[in-house]
């Protein structure tokens, strides 16, 4: 088997098994309510179905392209992105109080999601070419700050889920360029306390997090969605009630089919559905992690950290706050929940990923130049002083002159 194979069908057959999973479960939980509201079971399922083969379609794309073009092409993702979310303010859609969505005709995206692919690659992109930061200033600017506009933004919208989100993917680019731990350990704190503090801030947002710290203090308020998660989670037992018989999704869990569909998972399929999901994105980022300490192209491993980061960190903050041991945030869980932006963009991202676990050392065997970052100590492509080769050391005309012997 070739270098990066094993990785290749591993992270392939369980992104596609993701998804396929997540068809069935967005099915499961919404054909009552589709039906109840305009007579048709399965409205949820065609959206997101139709989202799936566009994704499909980018991921082919993505795979069988080069990714080192992204490179070239991160400041202006990032500037596409700022101006998208900026319109966002201007002309977005408003649904459940937040203004995250624009329209183009039949078509609504998510700018949001487009800003995290666009970071991760601006993010390794910089950090290919520069030497990891190693105190604050050297993190915040350009990085730092970068980052901070995009977060603000988003905040503004309100989305402190995907703020979390970005802020975990560049801790996770950060670990695998080398910043030390000291520097690490300070920007979470940081990011950390400027959360609380937006958390705190915002009533809406605080009381998400006095509820987390006690759901059943307010049981029918503010901790009522945690509440019918866990009653959801406990109901299923070992094997759970069965496939399409979750009572929680009649009314009784807002979000069920979005952030709350691992409670739905735990409800229908028990200890063991949910098992096999968590199971699934611990397979996701054993392949995927592989594939970043393998690649000796210093870009390509930073944007396979950072992929793999972002759709394992995602999965594992939404798992958590469904089962009570993190505040809601409102973060999707990757492939699975419904939302079409969501699903485009992974599949997208994934198709990144599998390119570069193809590549099978391409861009070493091009530059000849390892990765200094992570102390590879192997030596450089032998050239001389004028940049040429040995088998263009001299030219036609390059004659030196030899004393000649008297």
């Amino acid at each position: 088997m070739k270098k990066g194979q094993l990785e290749q069908q591993l992270l392939l057959l369980v992104t596609l098994a993701l998804v396929a999973f997540g068809l069935v479960m967005v099915y499961s939980a919404t054909s009552a309510s589709a039906a109840l509201a305009n007579g048709d079971s399965s409205f949820y399922l065609r959206k997101q179905g139709l989202c799936a083969l566009v994704g499909v379609g980018f991921l082919i794309l993505a795979r069988r392209g080069d990714y080192r073009a992204l490179r070239h092409l991160s400041p202006m993702l990032v500037l596409a992105s700022v101006g998208l979310l900026l319109a966002v303010l201007v002309m977005g859609e408003t649904i459940n109080g937040a203004r995250r969505w624009l329209a183009v005709g039949p078509i609504v995206f998510q700018p949001s999601e487009l800003a995290k692919l666009a970071l991760l690659v601006f993010a390794a992109a910089y950090l290919a070419r520069h030497p990891a930061p190693r105190t604050l200033g050297e993190l915040i600017k350009p990085l730092g700050l970068v980052t901070g506009i995009v977060c603000a933004l988003l905040l503004a919208e309100p989305d402190l889920g995907t703020a979390i989100t970005i802020a975990v993917m560049i801790g996770g680019i950060l670990v695998v360029s080398g910043a030390p731990g000291r520097l690490l350990a300070m920007s979470f704190g940081l990011s950390g306390a400027l959360v609380l503090a937006a958390a705190w801030f915002e009533p809406y947002r605080r009381a998400r997090l006095l509820s987390f710290l006690n759901p059943w203090d307010d049981a029918q308020g503010a901790g009522y969605q945690i509440v019918q998660a866990m009653i959801g989670m406990g109901s299923g037992g070992w094997f759970g009630v069965g496939l399409g018989q979750s009572v929680l999704k009649a009314n009784y869990l807002p979000e069920g089919h979005t952030d709350m569909i691992f409670a739905i998972i735990g409800e229908e399929l028990g200890l063991v559905g949910t098992t096999a999901v968590i199971g699934a994105y611990a397979a996701f980022a054993y392949a995927g992690f592989r594939v970043a300490l393998g690649c000796r192209d210093p870009f390509g491993k930073r944007l396979a950290a950072g992929i793999t980061t972002l759709v394992c960190g995602q999965a594992v903050i939404n798992i958590a706050a469904v089962m009570g041991a993190a505040p809601l945030t409102g973060i999707t869980l990757p492939f699975v929940s419904y939302g079409g932006s969501s699903l485009v963009v992974g599949l997208a991202a994934v198709g990144i990923l599998l390119n570069i676990a193809g590549d099978d050392g391409r861009s070493t065997r091009r530059s000849g130049v390892p990765d200094r970052n992570r102390r590879d100590r192997r030596a450089r492509a032998s050239v001389t002083r004028g940049g040429r080769g040995p088998s263009r050391s001299r030219r036609g005309r390059d004659v030196r002159r030899v004393p000649r012997a008297v």
